[in-house]
């Protein structure tokens, strides 16, 4: 299997004012295409690997027997791919809430306000480039997580639900060196909740 790059479901500008029409480009036509790139070359010599859905290739990475190099590449460019994949798919110009997942969200962190001042504080804190998750575990149960670089949930076996790039690379343009303002912007395009 050749991974390639998604289409966005939406025009690059269809985020603004929150998240520029130039920065949603850059991000989706060179960061992420380069994180399938560099994943399609770490796999050329697994075709055994090559087969594999991303999901069940990242949740199994730490048992397969391959060159530590290339399991560190397959991490990077595999959680970079998949990362991004669904955070295209999570925004959006207009909401389309998850009831389901409000309702789950509620019984776990006692209300919306309550998830959104955590999740904040989780982006907030992520060193460097990374990622803040809600992601739910084997038995069902909602996390959040502050991952470091391109490492996904499913690499701790868990499943990622909402998942906010910190990475310089996702706001830079506009917001400079203000993640927190970033942050808080990008609320208003997360279309679940």
């Amino acid at each position: 299997m050749i991974h390639t790059l998604p289409q966005l479901p939406y025009a690059y500008n269809a985020l603004e004012p929150y998240i520029d029409a130039q920065t949603m480009e850059i991000h989706h036509t060179k960061h992420h295409q380069a994180y399938v790139d560099k994943l399609n070359a770490a796999l050329e010599k697994y075709p055994d690997l090559a087969d594999k859905p991303l999901e069940e290739l990242l949740k199994t990475l730490a048992s397969l027997n391959i060159d530590e190099t290339d399991k560190k590449a397959i991490q990077n460019h595999g959680g970079g791919h998949s990362n991004h994949s669904l955070f295209w798919q999570i925004m959006g110009p207009k909401k389309q809430v998850d009831e389901q997942l409000v309702s789950e969200i509620e019984t776990a962190f006692g209300s919306i306000d309550e998830f959104k001042k955590q999740f904040t504080d989780t982006a907030s804190k992520v060193f460097g480039s990374g990622w803040a998750w809600l992601a739910r575990d084997e038995q069902g149960k909602l996390h959040l997580h502050g991952l470091p670089n391109q490492d996904s949930p499913y690499l701790h076996g868990h499943t990622p639900i909402i998942g906010l790039d910190v990475w310089e690379h996702a706001y830079y343009l506009k917001y400079k060196n203000r993640r927190p303002e970033y942050i808080e912007n990008w609320w208003k395009v997360l279309k679940l909740i």
